[in-house]
């Protein structure tokens, strides 16, 4: 039986994970959970659920803390990474939100677990320091994207491989010019057509930053060069992403638009959960259809596979730039195309700042940089 740590145990991720786990007792046990503590109320019928004690409990909001710890009858942790490291595992699911989950992704690579990875920002922002630390087979992606292109590797050897192709739904503006864009209200951002995920990440699908972020996430967990990585929109989001081989043969991962799937494989890895979501049934008509990316309508695709290109702390930039202009965004400062806009002037101003992810610190140093220029620029963006 493996033992499971889930950070962001109460978000999107984390919450099917836990349904994962209920339905799979007999593989999995939860030995800790951390969370923010927008809900502490949550926090605490899952601690119950597993019957977790307040030292395996991590909550990041003191206030929301001091509720789940007198509830729980104890003290609880306030850092996700010190969970990590006080809590032994066999796999730590990393599901926080933003590059505020790199002290965590590298808390666990520290002691040597499974790191099943759904906070991509932390492996965007800290590159090869992330890489580096990860010993061979111990970074397993939960993205479905990535998931699998990593299932479909297992077609053919790497050398084999010619080239990768990253699937995209296109969000809820798929079709749109910037100019009727310009318009566009958090609300409306907030319904994707295919996906039901946390606030930030279906604002990175609408504005296609997610595929950015995912297309330099696959360049660090295949080492592939950013070149070799296609993105093709695929409104239905049944393909989750191919590998096309040597030999002309492309080999494509498809099942219903679930997160279900690519989180139980990554609990599991690299062993198959039974009946962890529905399959497709091929006795229904469907179609499917693909089309290249609107990058005049949509930047942000191209602009992270410069940021990767450039490498050392640029793609760092790119998220912590992004991070700023989306809460700009839904704070209602600046028009929903400003947000890659301003990703785009704070990457071009890189070369200034950027350096090599060779410490936590560093990297940090450089992202704290990127929000201060971004926020400059945003502020000159709302006075109009």
């Amino acid at each position: 039986m493996k033992k499971i740590v889930i950070l962001g145990s109460t978000g999107s991720i984390g919450t099917q994970a836990i349904e994962v786990i209920e339905s799979n007792r007999d593989a999995f046990e939860v030995v800790g959970i951390a969370a923010g503590g927008r809900d502490p109320g949550h926090v605490i019928a899952q601690a119950r659920a597993f019957g977790l004690g307040p030292e395996a409990v991590s909550v990041s909001d003191p206030e929301a803390a001091r509720v789940v710890a007198d509830a729980l009858g104890g003290t609880v942790l306030n850092d996700p990474a010190e969970l990590v490291r006080a809590q032994p595992a066999d796999t730590v699911l990393n599901a926080l939100v933003g590059s505020l989950g790199l002290a965590s992704t590298l808390a666990v690579l520290e002691t040597g677990a499974t790191l099943a990875l759904a906070n991509k920002e932390s492996l965007v922002a800290g590159g090869k320091l992330v890489v580096d630390k990860a010993a061979e087979g111990q970074l397993v992606p939960v993205d479905s994207e990535h998931s699998a292109m990593a299932q479909c590797l297992r077609s053919g050897e790497r050398g084999e491989v010619a080239r990768f192709v990253l699937t995209a739904s296109g969000g809820p503006f798929r079709g749109r010019t910037r100019a009727e864009m310009m318009e566009v209200t958090p609300e409306q951002a907030a319904a994707h057509p295919t996906w039901s995920m946390g606030q930030m990440n279906t604002l990175n699908s609408a504005t296609l930053v997610n595929k950015g972020l995912e297309l330099i996430e696959a360049t660090l967990l295949f080492d592939v060069d950013a070149a070799l990585i296609d993105v093709s929109v695929h409104p239905q989001s049944i393909i989750h992403s191919m590998v096309t081989f040597v030999d002309g043969a492309t080999i494509a991962q498809a099942s219903p638009p679930s997160m279900k799937m690519p989180i139980a494989h990554a609990l599991a890895w690299p062993n198959r959960v039974a009946d962890a979501q529905p399959a497709l049934d091929f006795s229904n008509a469907m179609e499917w259809t693909f089309e290249p990316v609107d990058n005049a309508a949509f930047p942000a695709v191209d602009l992270a596979r410069h940021a990767a290109q450039q490498g050392a702390t640029v793609p760092a930039v790119y998220n912590a730039a992004n991070e700023e202009a989306a809460a700009a965004f839904l704070a209602g400062r600046i028009a929903f195309p400003h947000i890659v806009d301003v990703v785009a002037e704070i990457v071009g101003e890189a070369a200034s700042f950027a350096s090599a992810p060779e410490s936590f610190e560093a990297v940090v140093a450089v992202e704290t940089e990127a929000r201060a220029r971004a926020n400059e620029h945003i502020n000159r963006l709302a006075r109009g």
